[in-house]
């Protein structure tokens, strides 16, 4: 509001600087138009207050240097209070308008903003309830078979009962840590805790980790030796890297080449997790790693959504590539950054 007021102030201050520079050539009635011009300005960028006070201004200053006598605020000619008339009205009618305009397009701003959040709780409900199910329905067997049949069931079936339920009941673990990580990504909650890393020790970490969901598969690391450090939230990044590298495994057949490299790139470090499955198929890329949306792979749509989330919070940007042929490239860079020094006493060791 001060800033409106500004304006009016501004713009009187031009209008009769101009006036009087333009004076020789324009009569006082075409000199009004500047100043109604000058109301029209402010009512487009402030409220009715700052309207009202751009109006009272350019009429006294209108009155006082253009209308005779000048140099007073008398008016000899009763048609100027017309003018100051108008000058008011029109500036309280393009207020008004200016207003409307605004308000209604807040109110379709506040639609579309409900809609969306409306259409991301549907989806979110939607996918958890669909990863939900599978999982709910076989811990509910194995358990109401483990109660009813108790020792009944030899201890092999047992056990396979007992594993199908550990295994179902880490996965929906999973998926509502999955949920959380990304309201705490999306809300600003988690801060990053930098450090020099190696990210072929990153890789490496990630895949002893992952070596039983990557059995299945053929998994090539190519890390070159030389590769620099980056500072990084090692954590952040291992988690990243891991879901791009589930993410390959899960929806490609067994027994599948994925690959893991990294090279530098102007200035950035460009990590690929690359299979060589049946593809993706056709459609935008970049929706992949939008929220909820599955790029006809299944899965709650959120492991690829952290990725983003994660590399961005990095200054880095991640994007997916069709391989010539077959085949599928999850990319992310990281920018590098000058290592710091070796302390001379370190160097002297």
């Amino acid at each position: 509001m001060k800033l409106g007021y500004a304006w009016a102030l501004g713009a009187t201050a031009a209008c009769t600087l101009a006036g009087l520079m333009l004076g020789t050539w324009l009569e006082p009635v075409n000199i009004a138009m500047l100043y109604l011009l000058a109301v029209v300005l402010v009512a487009l960028r402030g409220g009715r207050g700052p309207v009202v006070a751009a109006s009272v201004l350019n009429i006294a200053a209108y009155n006082f240097f253009f209308v005779p006598p000048r140099g007073t605020f008398h008016v000899d000619d009763p048609q100027y209070l017309v003018t100051f008339a108008m000058m008011l009205a029109v500036g309280l009618i393009v207020s008004w308008l200016t207003e409307t305009v605004r308000a209604r397009a807040q109110a379709q701003a506040d639609l579309a903003i409900q809609a969306e959040t409306e259409r991301i709780r549907n989806a979110l409900l939607s996918s958890i309830s669909h990863d939900l199910r599978t999982p709910l329905a076989v811990i509910a067997g194995a358990s109401s078979s483990l109660a009813e049949g108790g020792e009944r069931i030899a201890p092999p079936e047992r056990a396979a009962l007992a594993q199908s339920i550990f295994r179902e009941s880490q996965a929906m673990s999973e998926l509502v840590a999955k949920v959380l990580q990304m309201t705490r990504l999306e809300s600003g909650g988690l801060t990053l805790e930098r450090d020099w890393c190696s990210i072929s020790e990153i890789a490496a970490s990630v895949v002893r980790r992952l070596k039983p969901r990557l059995a299945d598969h053929l998994v090539m690391v190519d890390m070159p030796g030389d590769l620099p450090l980056a500072r990084v939230d090692g954590a952040l990044i291992e988690q990243a890297l891991g879901n791009l590298l589930e993410n390959a495994a899960r929806h490609t057949p067994p027994r599948t080449l994925v690959r893991l490299r990294a090279h530098v790139h102007a200035n950035e470090l460009v990590v690929s997790v690359e299979d060589f499955g049946p593809g993706l198929p056709e459609g935008d890329l970049e929706s992949l790693f939008e929220k909820f949306r599955h790029g006809g792979r299944g899965g709650v749509g959120l492991g690829l959504a952290i990725c983003r989330a994660i590399v961005a919070l990095h200054g880095g940007r991640i994007w997916a590539e069709r391989l010539p042929g077959v085949g599928t490239a999850f990319r992310f860079s990281l920018p590098l950054e000058a290592p710091p020094e070796m302390p001379a006493e370190a160097l002297a060791r």
